[in-house]
């Protein structure tokens, strides 16, 4: 994790941490709050959750994304039984009822319940955009109605579950199971992503899920049953706008609630995963020489493929996604009539682009906000494990997993492209001769990894073409 990441994540964890402790230190406090204080409160609760469920349900509808709109159909049901809860306030609307109880409960293991379907990879395609508005309309006149007629005849619902009862901590296991996964999901994404949106997002589930033992195991007489109700508030706003934010600007693939954003997703989309600056370097890359520009794209992909496989950290798959992008960027100060001569290069030539590793690294170090690990993969991306490379000539255990990683996938790459002093080579070719140089030259384990992701490929678009 990049050392700048570092004040961001304390001041994560001290956010994460305070609805468990105000829980702790003052939750059982007795207190006495009127009606109208439940209700308006709840009122604020519900009208985030319905802003929530809007914007996120036309995002997806007119992006055509079921995950998007499951997510706004988990608000929207949470906003109905928030409107329930506050409209069932004892002494407003309605005397005493079971409703206030049953709903306060209800809510958030519900809300989580659902946001943990986008599991399921069938509810995300575009055909499931429709029935989800269907099944979502249905669900909220279901939820409203129920409730309303059970406000008219309050013995309709029980008062369930008591407080500290067993069904009370059978439900709050099961919601906070639900909510683990969603925080796992987020944090997974922020480690591969680093953008405070996405953590904002795995914080947000954490006062999410803080407020569901003050709702289940405490009542109106304790002040944390009060502060639940806030912490509620907090993390759906701080989930479900941020979200939505996210899906305006165009970054549907984050879903830092579905945590399935790759490191393949981090070289397709550098801009908005990786940064301006990235993209910024790869635009003035792409000026210089083109051919340059595509091959790094590719070497990137294929790299994180690997590293993918060789089941690598997030935070190294980012790493791997910049360094792959930025490994050839020191050739911005190769000359042209080299880096583009139709020809081959001679010795001195030759000599002259031998210095773009080196070159690379330290332009990303004059540039700044670069972790080690990039730098060192720009700078010795073309080192052997025999010592045969350069430009430092590195042997053995001097060569980094990372590096190595992307040391065979150039190479692959390279020998895959038609150059004007030579055919390309078949994949087979290019695949024989890694395999040769396996444990020598390259890392074993990188080659084989590399054929794996190839062999997967190929079966993918095999399958696909029938």
């Amino acid at each position: 994790m990049a050392i700048r990441t570092i004040p961001l994540l304390s001041a994560a964890a001290f956010l994460a941490i305070v609805p468990g402790a105000l829980l702790h230190f003052v939750g059982r406090e007795k207190v006495y709050i009127g009606g109208w204080i439940h209700f308006g409160g709840v009122a604020v609760g519900a009208g985030v959750a319905t802003a929530c469920a809007i914007a996120l349900t036309v995002a997806g509808a007119r992006q055509r994304d079921g995950h998007a709109v499951l997510v706004g159909s988990a608000f929207s049901v949470m906003a109905a039984l928030l409107c329930l809860h506050g409209l069932a306030t004892p002494g407003i609307v309605v005397g005493m009822n079971g409703v206030v109880g049953f709903t306060g409960g209800a809510t958030l293991p519900v809300g989580g319940a659902i946001l943990a379907l986008g599991a399921l990879s069938a509810l995300r395609r575009p055909t499931a955009v429709k029935p989800l508005l269907w099944l979502l309309a249905f669900g909220v006149v279901f939820v409203v109605g129920l409730g309303l007629a059970a406000l008219v005849e309050p013995a309709l619902v029980p008062s369930v579950p008591e407080p500290r009862s067993t069904a009370a901590w059978l439900v709050l296991i099961a919601g906070l199971l639900f909510y683990v996964l969603l925080f796992w999901r987020a944090l997974r994404t922020f480690r591969l992503t680093q953008r405070r949106a996405d953590l904002l997002v795995a914080v947000g589930i954490v006062w999410l899920a803080a407020a569901l033992p003050a709702a289940l195991l405490l009542d109106f007489r304790n002040l944390g049953w009060w502060l639940g109700h806030a912490f509620e508030v907090v993390g759906i706003a701080a989930v479900g706008l941020t979200v939505a934010l996210d899906l305006r600007r165009g970054a549907a693939r984050s879903r830092p609630l579905l945590g399935d954003l790759t490191g393949a997703d981090l070289v397709a989309e550098e801009e908005a995963f990786l940064g301006s600056h990235i993209r910024a370097l790869l635009v003035a890359l792409a000026d210089k020489d083109a051919y340059t520009e595509e091959h790094t794209r590719r070497v990137a992909l294929r790299a994180v493929q690997v590293g993918d496989d060789l089941g690598l950290a997030p935070e190294r798959l980012r790493d791997l996604a910049v360094g792959g992008l930025l490994h050839d960027i020191g050739k911005l100060r190769c000359p042209d009539e080299i880096l583009r001569k139709p020809g081959p290069l001679t010795g001195d030539e030759h000599s002259v682009v031998r210095e773009h590793p080196q070159a690379g690294s330290r332009l990303l170090k004059e540039l700044g906000g670069f972790g080690d690990t990039v730098l060192r993969v720009v700078r010795s991306h073309h080192e052997r494990l025999d010592g045969s490379g350069y430009p430092q000539g590195l042997s053995g255990a001097g060569i980094d997993l990372d590096t190595r990683i992307l040391a065979v996938c150039d190479v692959y790459d390279a020998l895959l492209s038609t150059r004007v002093y030579r055919e390309a080579w078949p994949h087979e070719r290019a695949i024989a001769l890694l395999r040769e140089g396996a444990g020598t030259t390259f890392d074993a384990r990188c080659v084989d990894a590399l054929e794996r992701v190839l062999a997967r490929e190929r079966s993918d678009a095999l399958a696909f073409a029938v």
